[in-house]
């Protein structure tokens, strides 16, 4: 199996700024800020993690299927496909 690391590493810094979201939407409700605030931010930070999760999938599809094309392997072709068709049947891509 290859190294994904490099490939998941430009997403890091998205996901830190994430992260201070969903503390600042904490904050926010812990000192009772006013709801439709509250809620602004939290559909900010669940449209951060959809861009972080397209551009994942984005990879995928780049890399990975394209990989598997590449070498012609129907199975591991397949197998994808399968991956992706599954991932879309249970999210919002």
């Amino acid at each position: 199996m290859k190294n994904y690391k490099t490939r998941h590493e430009e997403n890091l810094g998205r996901l830190a700024r994430l992260e201070g979201q969903i503390r600042g939407i904490r904050r926010m409700i812990e000192e009772g800020e006013y709801c439709m605030d509250i809620a602004t931010q939290i559909q900010a930070a669940r449209a951060a993690l959809q861009a972080v999760s397209h551009r994942i999938l984005r990879k995928h599809l780049e890399q990975c299927l394209a990989d598997a094309a590449q070498r012609r392997s129907r199975r591991e072709l397949d197998a994808k496909m399968t991956e992706i068709m599954n991932l879309l049947k249970r999210s919002e891509v």
